[in-house]
């Protein structure tokens, strides 16, 4: 057996201040609890293997491991995603409604605007080298020359794929984060058409561009495919809630990436609703997007909370 030195436990101590950090640049690159977990763990494999006299600065050079270990997940995941049943969602990030401040890393993290869903979304459709260039530099301030260590490229090659990313951010125009009492007046006036079978108003509450995104990944039920338009969304929630009643968005209230959403229960056998996280993106006082989370392995993090506020 090893002997677990002093300088040993130091270095872990080290290791433990930057844990948080080094959490929240893993899941803002990956957009998976799991992947940003990995990373970290590997990265201080990668610590305890190496002499850290040679690191001239422990919070950078962890930075830099991170967003390398993190650019091969997403290399890997992009060819996953060519067999990936339906549209993807990132794994989200869920806490109590009302719950004192936690000091997880996740949930940390994601009070950052930039780690809303609707940003996440944005962020996935760039390329590997894209998202890390960005997000190491705009969100982590991370020079070029070690953000061109990290992808293997020219410190030009890296500012140029920062730009590209932010020039295609700019463009996606995600919705920014709207203030809590407005997701919550809005999704009440939604529960509420939905409830009278009002499509007009459903319709009404939605923006023109509002889209449904619904992840299963081939395991459970939601719609396959994205659907775009008030219309058709209110139709298709106006057909779950004739199929479901009231359950279709009656469950547990609680935060999503720092977002409103509600968190629903299997129903039961008769109805074969699955288990599932749905929030809501806000643009110009009218729901911009919906994002239904469904596939399991996405929420097998996800605690029951059953003695949470309800919706």
């Amino acid at each position: 057996m090893s002997r677990v030195t002093v300088s040993d436990n130091a270095l872990a101590e080290r290791f433990a201040t930057h844990r948080d950090h080094l959490m929240g640049v893993a899941y803002r690159l990956t957009g998976t609890r799991a992947d940003a977990e990995d990373a970290v763990q590997d990265a201080w494999l990668r610590l305890s293997a190496v002499d850290e006299s040679e690191i001239r600065d422990l919070r950078a050079w962890l930075t830099t491991v991170v967003g390398r270990l993190c650019l091969d997940r997403l290399r890997s995941a992009t060819a996953r995603r060519e067999s990936y049943v339906g549209p993807w969602l990132p794994e989200p990030v869920v806490t109590p409604l009302g719950a004192p401040t936690s000091e997880d890393p996740l949930d940390v993290a994601v009070r950052e605007d930039g780690v809303r869903l609707a940003a996440l979304l944005v962020l996935d459709r760039l390329s590997p080298e894209q998202r890390v260039a960005l997000v190491l530099h705009d969100a982590f301030d991370l020079p070029f020359a070690d953000i061109a260590a990290t992808l293997g490229c020219t410190e030009a090659t890296a500012r140029q794929h920062a730009t590209r990313a932010r020039k295609a951010v700019a463009k996606a125009d995600a919705p920014a984060r709207a203030t809590l009492d407005e997701q919550r007046g809005l999704i009440e006036r939604f529960v509420t058409a939905l409830s009278a079978g009002d499509l007009s108003a459903v319709v009404s509450l939605l923006h023109p561009t509002a889209t449904f995104v619904g992840d299963g990944g081939g395991k459970a039920r939601t719609a396959r495919q994205l659907i775009t338009g008030p219309d058709k969304i209110g139709r298709f929630f106006l057909g779950l809630f004739t199929q479901y009643g009231p359950e279709v968005l009656s469950g547990t209230t609680v935060l999503v990436n720092g977002d409103l959403g509600v968190l629903l229960p299997a129903a039961d056998a008769g109805k074969g609703r699955d288990r599932r996280v749905t929030t809501f993106a806000v643009r110009d006082g009218r729901i911009a997007a919906i994002y239904d989370i469904v596939n399991p392995d996405k929420l097998a993090a996800v605690p029951d909370l059953a003695n949470a506020p309800e919706a």
